[in-house]
């Protein structure tokens, strides 16, 4: 057994082809990711991955639309989204597939 803390990960990123990873892979990247009121990520797309975020708890903003608990978005390559917590204590899964690195670009004008 092997015991890793979410706090020695980057950003809530702990599967993936990145330092520090519990798995080095390609096939997938998987962060659990905490946020406050107020936190904000500018608009991006990814070009080859999908990327599927659950929302475990509280109440975020993408794209100006708000979404809660159970709620899961995705995100086909190429689609653009901005991210903005709307509420403290708000929990986030961020799944990834594929794997790749550098895939992220800010969306023009943001």
């Amino acid at each position: 057994m092997k015991i890793e803390k979410l706090s020695d990960m980057k950003g809530g990123w702990f599967i993936g082809n990145f330092s520090p990873s519990l798995l080095k892979t390609n096939d997938c990247e998987v962060a659990v990711k905490s946020y406050k009121k107020g936190d904000y990520e500018e608009a991006h797309f990814h070009k080859i991955a999908t990327e599927y975020t659950v929302i475990i708890s509280g109440r975020v903003k993408m794209n100006g639309i708000e979404y809660g608990s159970g709620d899961i978005i995705v995100m086909e390559p190429n689609e653009s989204t901005d991210f903005e917590c709307i509420e403290d204590n708000t929990t986030n899964i961020v799944v990834k597939m594929p794997g790749a690195n550098n895939d992220k670009y800010l969306t023009k004008n943001s």
